[in-house]
């Protein structure tokens, strides 16, 4: 899975932060998933995981101060519609609590988010106009197979980094498909 990777990924560029923080859009089944992935994947490594479930902009400010009373050095944004609708507020706590995170969107890299890896959402489209155009012609949709992203981008946002005052590794450079400066 994909949270497993970002893990990797948050734990190379801040090898030092004691406790990862996950943010989570809780009770569907994707983001379940994810948080089971990133879970099992921090155990695996050794990694103290605190997660916080959040269903309002009220609750990602607690989950905010409750990351900095904890003492999380870095953070995994999960992946949910909930989180793109919030995403500038996601960036922006990030950015005032000084806290390294890692997205599932090159959208809130974009925006100003230290780094993404996930799914291009240009590809997800291109994929949906390929259903599209097969049900316009007459295939039923529940015959069509179903597709998985197969092309996965990992960006990641130097101003970002500097403004954190984070040494991206020339590993982690390397590996990135896009580099903001």
């Amino acid at each position: 899975m994909l949270g497993a990777k970002r893990l990797e990924l948050l734990r190379e560029l801040v090898p030092n932060a004691k406790t990862i923080a996950m943010l989570v859009y809780p009770n569907t089944r994707n983001t379940e998933a994810e948080r089971k992935d990133v879970q099992a994947a921090a155990l695996k490594v050794g990694q103290p995981l605190m997660v916080e479930d959040v269903t309002s902009e009220r609750d990602i400010d607690a989950a905010f101060v409750a990351f900095d009373e904890r003492g999380a050095g870095a953070l995994i944004a999960g992946s949910s519609p909930f989180m793109t609708f919030h995403n500038k507020q996601v960036i922006a706590l990030a950015a005032r609590h000084r806290l390294p995170t890692i997205y599932t969107l090159r959208e809130f890299a974009e925006a100003g988010g230290l780094m993404s890896y996930g799914a291009g959402i240009a590809d997800a489209y291109r994929q949906l106009g390929v259903y599209a155009a097969r049900i316009l012609k007459g295939e039923t949709p529940g015959g069509l197979p179903v597709m998985r992203s197969t092309k996965f981008e990992f960006v990641i946002n130097l101003k970002t980094a500097r403004n954190l005052g984070l040494n991206v590794p020339p590993t982690v450079l390397a590996r990135a498909d896009e580099v903001i400066e």
